[in-house]
């Protein structure tokens, strides 16, 4: 049976009555001066009663504290079972815990910081090796174990020992070193899904700098072409006065940066003289009345002036 089927809906009267005693035990559980007023009581059973009082202690609002009394059956003594401060409905309380793994956010780590990852990380999948054998680059395969014996053997002046030997050509592991497979895991779908996702929203093509550019990098001479299936909507920016330089771009991101949109503009030409042959412009031989120069007459001029 559930302690809500047990549970008493009227408080035991004795129990409900013995507020100073409630409140001696949570003064001798609190500080001194941190118990304030009675603000209310619960019925927790058959002859169990809390009593809650407000609490005045400093960073402590909306929380309350609470002394359970309670009586045996035939009994008319009233005895504590304890006192603790609880959090009321409008209590400040801290947030929920977090683990670490859940809190880390791009950018917290720093030299020397290690992040393991999870056996099941849902962004990583079993590699294809070609075999059951760990792969050639791991610490526990008998290749490398062999080569840290070379290694140790050539520090002794001892005659090294065989290095590891490539997979046959043909073969499937070899295939799959050359598609980048042959590794314990690699990235998922998943893993995959969620790179693409956050590469697209920080420079994809709905960013205020991709709306504004002249064109799209899929046409950009700088963009570096990266392999695998992201390819074939990311790569790479090597322009280094764009906002993503070295970084893994959309195809349908742009800047201002564009190889193609960079169009030097022409030196401004000077118009064409104008030259008017239709009018002859008057030049005449001798100065206005007002003025008081006189000027000189030459030979061409008195004979000209003669025939006339």
């Amino acid at each position: 049976m559930s302690a809500a089927t047990t549970r008493s809906r009227t408080p035991d009267r004795l129990c409900a009555e013995a507020v100073d005693l409630a409140r001696a035990a949570a003064e001798e559980a609190a500080a001194p001066g941190v118990v304030g007023e009675h603000v209310g009581l619960v019925s927790e059973g058959d002859r169990v009663v809390t009593h809650f009082f407000e609490c005045k202690e400093l960073g402590y609002r909306g929380w309350r504290w609470a002394a359970t009394v309670a009586r045996a059956s035939r009994a008319k003594i009233v005895t504590v079972d304890e006192a603790v401060l609880l959090p009321g409905p409008d209590a400040v309380l801290a947030p929920e815990w977090v683990p670490w793994s859940e809190r880390l956010r791009p950018g917290d780590m720093g030299p020397g910081d290690l992040l393991p990852t999870d056996a099941d990380d849902r962004r990583l999948e079993p590699g294809c090796t070609g075999e059951d054998e760990p792969p050639p680059n791991s610490a526990v395969s008998p290749d490398m174990a062999d080569l840290v014996e070379a290694e140790e053997l050539e520090v002794t002046d001892a005659p090294p020992a065989k290095l590891a030997v490539a997979p046959s050509r043909g073969s499937i592991a070899a295939v799959a070193e050359e598609l980048g497979m042959r590794r314990a895991r690699v990235l998922s779908r998943y893993g995959l899904r969620v790179a693409a996702d956050r590469w697209e929203e920080a420079f994809g093509s709905k960013t205020p700098m991709a709306q504004a550019a002249p064109a799209a990098c899929v046409s950009c001479g700088f963009l570096v072409p990266i392999g695998g299936s992201l390819g074939q909507a990311f790569g790479v920016c090597a322009n280094e006065f764009s906002p993503a330089d070295g970084r893994v771009v959309s195809l349908a991101y742009g800047c201002g940066g564009h190889s193609e949109a960079a169009v030097m503009p022409r030196p401004p030409q000077p118009a064409p003289p104008v030259i008017d042959e239709t009018r002859v412009d008057p030049f005449p031989l001798r100065p206005a009345p007002d003025s008081g120069s006189v000027p000189e007459v030459t030979d061409e001029e008195t004979a000209e002036l003669g025939h006339s």
